[in-house]
C-alpha cells in the first residue's frame, strides 16, 4: 500500500511474495538470453566447421578398417602356414592370387551332406592321431581270378605302318602306333576274358614308342609304394600343391607330376623352376620326352590309366586331374575308400548324368569330341549289347574320372589296360568307355563308386579359374 509523508516523498512498500516473483523473472530472462546465445554460437560453429564433422568420423573409420586388415594373415602367410605347405617358397601373390587362395586353395573345411536329417561329413577319415599311425596293409595271398598279365610287346609284323617312325604316325594322327601296338578287334574281345594268365595290349609297345623318361626319374619311381600322380602336357594346367597330409604320409607317399618339355618351359617363363632335387613343392617333376600322340588328351591318359606300368613296385595309387588340388591325407583316403570297404578301385559317380548314351549326347553338344567318332563308339557298344540302363551292378552307371583311387592288382591293372585301349580306339572321353569296360569285365565287382560330395571333399576343382596364376614356385 502507499503512504504520503510530510516531505511529499513517496515510499513504495513491496511485499516478500512480489520480491521472489521478480527474482524468478530475472533468472528466467537471463537463462533465455544464455540459451539463445548458445544456439547462435552452435549455428556459427556449424557453419564455420561443418567439414570437420565429416572428415573426423571418416578418418576414424578408415583407421579402424586399416587396423583390421593389418591384423589379417596375408595370402602368402596363409600358404606358408597351411598344412602340407610349410616348405613352399613363393613370391608375394597378386590380388587375383589372393582371391584364388581365399575361395579355393588351402581350404581344409570338410564337405558335408545331410543323411536322415543329420549333417555328416562326406568323406569320413580317421582322426588325426590314427592317421599318423596308419600302415600299408601286409599283402595277403590273392584270391582274385587273375594272377598275371602278360603285356604285348616286341616287333609285331602285323602292325599297319610298322616301318613308320613315331613322328610320322603322330603327324598323321594315327591312334594305334608304336606306343600302343595294333590291337585287332579279335584281340580286343579276348582282352576282356578273365583267366589266371591274361595277355593284353597296355602301352609301351616298343622301345621306339615314345614317352621317354630319364633313368634318374625311373629310379625314383621304382621306389614308390604309394603314389599320388597328376600330369600337364602341352603347357596345360597349373600345378597345385597337395595339402592336408599327415607326417606319416609325407614319409611313405610319392607325389609325382608328369610334364613335357613344353610345360617345363612354360612354367620356367613365369618363374616356376624345378629345384635341383627335382621337386616343385611336394611334387616330384618327371619330364617326359617324345609323347606318342598328337592329341594331348590321349597323352594324358598314359599316366592316368597306366600307373602300374610307370610304377612297377607300387601297391596303391591315387590319380588327380591337373585342374584339381588334392587336399586330404592319402593313406587316410586309401583306408576310407578301399581298405574299409574291401574295394580295389574307387571312383566318383557322375554328378549330372547316369547313362552312357546321355553322356554321349552331352559330349557332342559341348564339342568335346567329333560327332562321327562318338557315333562309331556308340554303335559298337550297341552291337556288343551294352544296355542303356542308368544303374550298373546296383550303382550309378556313369562315373566321373577326375579322381581314381586303386589298389594295383592284376585285375585292376587289366581294367586300366582295356580302358586305355578303348580311349585309343574310339574317343579320348574316358567317361564314355568306363561303363562299357566295367560291364565287359564281369569279374570286376570290388568297385566303390562314391558320391559327388565325397569327391568334392577330396579335391578342390580349379577348372573354372584356371586363368589365374597358381600360388606356387
Amino acid at each position: 500500500m502507499f503512504h504520503t509523508t510530510a516531505n511529499n516523498h513517496h515510499a513504495v512498500t513491496i511485499s516478500d511474495d512480489e520480491t521472489d516473483e521478480l527474482g524468478r523473472m530475472r533468472v528466467r530472462a537471463r537463462r533465455k538470453r544464455k540459451k539463445l546465445g548458445n544456439r547462435r554460437l552452435i549455428r556459427k560453429l556449424l557453419v564455420k566447421y561443418w567439414m570437420l564433422l565429416i572428415i573426423i568420423p571418416a578418418a576414424f573409420l578408415l583407421f579402424y578398417e586399416a587396423t583390421r586388415i593389418g591384423l589379417r594373415p596375408s595370402a602368402s602367410n596363409v600358404i606358408k602356414t597351411a598344412p602340407g605347405n610349410q616348405d613352399d617358397d613363393r613370391s608375394s601373390p597378386t590380388l587375383a592370387q589372393e582371391l584364388h587362395v581365399k575361395t579355393n586353395l588351402n581350404r581344409l573345411d570338410p564337405t558335408t551332406h545331410v543323411v536322415a536329417g543329420v549333417r555328416e561329413r562326406c568323406l569320413k577319415l580317421l582322426p588325426p592321431e590314427k592317421l599318423e599311425q596308419l600302415e600299408i596293409p601286409v599283402e595277403e595271398e590273392s584270391t582274385l581270378p587273375i594272377r598275371e598279365i602278360l603285356y604285348v610287346s616286341g616287333n609285331d609284323l602285323s602292325f599297319e605302318g610298322g616301318n613308320a617312325t613315331l613322328s610320322q604316325l603322330r603327324a598323321e594322327d594315327i591312334r594305334f602306333n608304336l606306343f600302343t601296338g595294333n590291337q585287332t578287334f579279335e584281340e580286343r574281345d579276348r582282352s576282356f576274358e578273365v583267366k589266371e594268365t591274361t595277355m593284353a595290349h597296355c602301352g609301351f609297345y616298343s622301345v621306339d614308342g615314345g614317352f621317354r623318361i630319364s633313368d634318374e626319374d625311373k629310379s625314383f619311381m621304382q621306389g614308390c609304394k604309394v603314389v599320388v600322380s597328376t600330369c600337364a602336357f602341352g603347357g596345360g594346367d597349373d600345378l597345385y600343391q597337395p595339402i592336408g597330409m599327415s607326417q606319416a604320409s609325407l614319409k611313405k607317399v610319392c607325389y609325382v607330376a608328369f610334364w613335357d618339355e613344353i610345360t617345363l618351359k612354360a612354367q620356367e617363363l613365369v618363374g616356376r623352376r624345378v629345384g635341383d632335387n627335382g621337386f616343385v613343392g611336394k611334387w616330384r617333376i618327371v619330364v617326359v620326352q617324345d609323347l606318342p600322340f598328337s592329341d594331348q588328351r590321349l597323352n594324358g591318359k598314359i599316366p592316368k590309366m597306366l600307373t602300374h606300368r610307370l610304377f612297377p613296385q607300387a601297391k596303391y595309387s591315387i590319380w588327380v586331374d591337373s585342374k584339381s588340388q588334392f587336399r586330404r591325407d592319402p593313406l587316410g583316403v586309401l583306408e576310407a575308400l578301399l581298405w574299409r570297404t574291401n574295394s580295389i578301385l574307387a571312383i566318383s559317380e557322375h554328378g549330372a548324368r547316369s547313362s552312357v548314351y546321355e553322356e554321349a549326347k552331352a559330349v557332342v553338344k559341348k564339342n568335346k569330341a567329333k560327332p562321327e567318332e562318338v557315333e562309331v563308339q556308340l554303335n559298337q557298344y550297341k552291337k556288343d549289347g551294352l544296355p542303356g540302363d542308368r544303374r550298373l551292378n546296383g550303382k550309378k552307371a556313369l562315373c566321373e574320372a577326375s579322381v581314381i583311387v586303386r589298389k594295383l592288382t592284376p585285375l585292376s591293372n587289366l581294367l586300366m589296360c582295356v580302358w586305355f585301349n578303348e580311349v585309343v580306339r574310339f574317343t579320348s572321353r574316358d567317361q564314355l568307355s568306363f561303363p562299357y569296360v566295367l560291364w565287359r569285365l564281369k569279374a570286376f565287382k570290388d568297385v566303390n563308386t562314391f558320391p559327388v560330395c565325397t569327391r568334392k571333399d577330396l579335391v578342390n576343382s580349379m577348372g573354372h579359374i584356371r586363368k589365374a596364376k597358381p600360388l606356387q614356385k
